[in-house]
């Protein structure tokens, strides 16, 4: 999606966290569900990447600095990292309108390479994650390289705005104890880890759906209507990044029964229930298997 020229920033809401080098994935004791969500895009058993953290910790919490120069929308269709920290913004205004009070702020840090977080050392193995003990978004920037590089696919604004959309879907499902109710550790088309995914799939359709009328702080909105021709570049995001299409280009096979994140036709349908019917479109625990 393009942002209005026009919109005004309230102030950063995405800081760069210093790069770190020599580190690896360890440390901080990782519960299940953290994994689950840490291995949000790849549809992969991260677990082996768990061991003792070693290194420099230059990407520590503390060494954070607030994006700057990105005081419009302009800077925000000119500059990933404005675009990102707009797109917190315009996310930020929309739960809260849907929350009101019980909405509480992610923090949100842009990194690269590798990054010390509260579920312990990621590297950019892991991709982008949210992180239920500190209540964070992490997004490894290259990511967005990847995607296209590594998954294929189309790229566009609203494709890098619909991941940091989906992690935001976590931190929904953390604050109103979502997260709290499902089966963890479990996997296959209709576990709770999948539905957990399919939900911030559609979490991100539903403020992708209404991102345009949602104001910043002098009533601007933020973002221009949303076009059919960005929704299929979301659509081919979630498509690219379905359990199915990476299990077939890594290991030439498709498992059902240790899909973690959904299809994609299923990350496809759930961002689309979203787009247009909002979030009371989204409870993907109250449906038999069969319609995920």
């Amino acid at each position: 999606m393009t942002f209005n020229d026009g919109a005004r920033s309230g102030g950063p809401r995405a800081s760069r966290r210093g790069r770190n080098t020599g580190i690896a994935v360890g440390g901080g004791g990782i519960a299940v569900v953290a994994l689950v969500l840490i291995s949000q895009l790849f549809g992969v058993d991260l677990s082996g990447l768990l061991g003792g953290g070693t290194g420099t910790d230059q990407g520590a919490p503390g060494n954070d600095t607030p994006v700057a120069n990105c005081e419009t929308g302009a800077d925000a269709n000119e500059n990933l990292d404005c675009r990102l920290d707009f797109t917190a913004q315009s996310l930020d205004a929309y739960w809260e309108g849907q929350l009101g009070a019980e909405y509480t702020l992610p923090a949100f840090v842009l990194f690269q390479e590798a990054v010390g977080t509260g579920c312990g050392n990621a590297t950019s193995a892991v991709g982008p994650f949210y992180c239920p003990p500190d209540a964070t978004v992490y997004i490894d920037t290259a990511f967005y390289d990847d995607l296209r590089t590594r998954f294929g696919a189309q790229g566009g604004p609203l494709a890098e705005e619909y991941v940091v959309a989906h992690e935001w879907g976590h931190h929904i499902q953390n604050i109103t104890g979502i997260m709290n109710q499902v089966q963890r550790g479990d996997t296959g088309p209709t576990s709770d880890a999948v539905r957990l995914e399919l939900q911030a799939d559609c979490f991100a359709g539903a403020w992708a759906g209404a991102a345009s009328t949602v104001p910043d702080e002098s009533g601007t909105p933020f973002l221009e209507p949303v076009t059919d021709a960005q929704v299929a570049d979301a659509l081919n995001a979630a498509e690219v990044i379905g359990d199915d299409r990476i299990q077939e280009s890594t290991q030439g096979q498709v498992n059902p029964e240790t899909w973690t994140h959904g299809s994609s036709e299923s990350r496809q349908r759930w961002f689309l229930a979203g787009l247009n019917g909002g979030a009371n479109a989204c409870d993907t625990f109250a449906v038999p298997g069969e319609q995920l």
